[in-house]
């Protein structure tokens, strides 16, 4: 998910919504190894949402970080971003699959249980997401997520990727179930957090802690 050589372990998956300030996003590219970024801009104006976007993509793909967009594929083209990220019906995604990803990723989730998971794999995303955008309240993951994540890295090729929570220890869990990346956004953006501090702080937690993962460069 990333131009630069990846990691032997799980690597961090940032999550943005447009309430950031771009200087933030910047301090958190500078605290290390990142994968990608999703910017979340469900519920945003879109114009606003594309002037965010417009700013922290070339930011990502400067330091060839993967720019991920959620939603609104003609935001992706108009900013030039890596990756759609998809929620929906299974139609849905096979007809973003069919159109877009010959040019870019193509990542989904938004799945509660393992056959809506499978469902949806059977369409050969990029990558399946198991949490909530702005789900991410609790310290720790959510126990789901580390469940669907930790069965879906054992029996599936397809990367996944976790949520987080809003402590950046909780790194350590989503590392331990095999998942190829975690997902953050509290835990660097929350209002009075260092964020380049948080990022290196996760990558150090994941250089002593996360497992190797069988076939990572």
């Amino acid at each position: 998910m990333t131009e630069q050589t990846p990691l032997n372990r799980c690597r961090i998956v940032l999550i943005v919504p447009p309430t950031v300030a771009v200087e933030r996003v910047q301090a958190a590219l500078e605290g290390g190894d990142v994968a990608s970024l999703i910017l979340a801009g469900e519920g945003a104006d879109d114009q606003a949402f594309q002037d965010f976007a417009e700013k922290v993509v070339p930011l990502a793909q400067d330091k060839g970080v993967a720019a991920i967009i959620s939603g609104d594929s003609r935001v992706v083209g108009r900013v030039q971003a890596d990756g759609i990220h998809v929620e929906g019906s299974k139609a849905d995604l096979a007809d973003t699959i069919k159109r877009l990803q010959s040019r870019m990723m193509v990542g989904t989730g938004g799945v509660k249980t393992r056959d809506d998971a499978l469902d949806l794999g059977e369409e050969r995303p990029d990558y399946m997401f198991f949490g909530r955008f702005g789900y991410d309240t609790q310290p720790e993951p959510h126990h789901r997520n580390l469940s669907l994540g930790a069965w879906w890295a054992d029996v599936i090729e397809i990367p996944c990727i976790v949520m987080g929570g809003s402590d950046i220890a909780s790194v350590e869990a989503v590392a331990a179930t095999g998942a190829e990346f975690v997902a953050l956004s509290l835990a660097v953006f929350a209002e009075g957090v260092d964020s380049q501090a948080a990022v290196a702080r996760a990558n150090a937690l994941l250089d002593e802690t996360a497992p190797s993962l069988e076939g990572a460069a």
